[in-house]
């Protein structure tokens, strides 16, 4: 898969963007026959508990460093694409409360997934996490349904689908191809094509992204590829231009 390119090793660790916020990135995944790195994000909240968002396969070094941060209390599946390892992740933490957004549960019956029993995901913040982290559902798709949240503490938005930003640099031919026909090579990474396109409502995107802009975020986490860490506000407007 792409020579087995490990684009943002190390794996399988957490990688500390705050003092209550980490990412873990994961292996590669086959995507429409592309290798897609994968990622997930960590929260501390505020009485200890720990929250993880688009959890990825499953690994003991991993899972014992979630593990130190606290106890691990809620499970987040983003969108339809980001749910194939929760199920793993809840077996390991049975009392976890699992969360997804809408479109999940379908998916992965579909894929002959067991998904376990969640509550749907909303625009409405859950006691659980709320101040520390703000959401919002983004509507107007008929597949991509995504919830993004937003860490107050340090002002990361974190995103799954909505933005990819893959540098060029650290993928093979193959994925270059892919992501210029898609639009979403670094440092203008955006909303694929492809979603784009197929996004019947924008007026109703537009109305929830530019509430999510005006978080002011400082920093943006991406399930694929490079984080956007600068010139944040207008790199948003660019990958958002489609619908705003």
């Amino acid at each position: 898969m792409g020579g087995a390119r490990q684009v943002y090793a190390p794996l399988n660790t957490l990688k500390a963007l705050s003092q209550t916020l980490w990412i873990a990135d994961g292996p590669l995944i086959p995507f429409y026959g592309m290798p897609f790195p994968t990622r997930m994000t960590v929260v501390r909240l505020t009485h200890g508990e720990v929250w993880l968002h688009s959890p990825t396969a499953p690994d003991e070094r991993l899972i014992a460093e979630v593990q130190a941060l606290g106890h691990v209390r809620f499970l987040i599946a983003p969108n339809a694409l980001h749910y194939a390892y929760l199920p793993a992740w809840a077996a390991r933490f049975p009392n976890a409360q699992v969360y997804a957004a809408p479109g999940v549960a379908r998916r992965a019956a579909r894929h002959d997934v067991d998904f376990p029993v969640h509550t749907l995901l909303d625009d409405h913040v859950p006691e659980g996490w709320a101040g520390t982290l703000r959401q919002k559902l983004i509507p107007g798709h008929f597949f991509l349904k995504e919830v993004v949240f937003f860490h107050d503490p340090s002002r990361t938005l974190i995103l799954t689908d909505l933005i990819e930003n893959f540098d060029t640099a650290r993928i093979g031919p193959l994925m270059r191809l892919g992501t210029w026909i898609a639009g979403t090579q670094a440092p203008h990474g955006q909303t694929p094509r492809d979603a784009q396109l197929t996004w019947s409502d924008k007026a109703a995107a537009a109305h929830a992204l530019r509430e999510v802009i005006a978080w002011k975020p400082e920093r943006v986490v991406l399930a694929h590829g490079d984080l956007i860490e600068d010139d944040v506000e207008a790199r948003l407007r660019h990958a958002f231009s489609w619908a705003l």
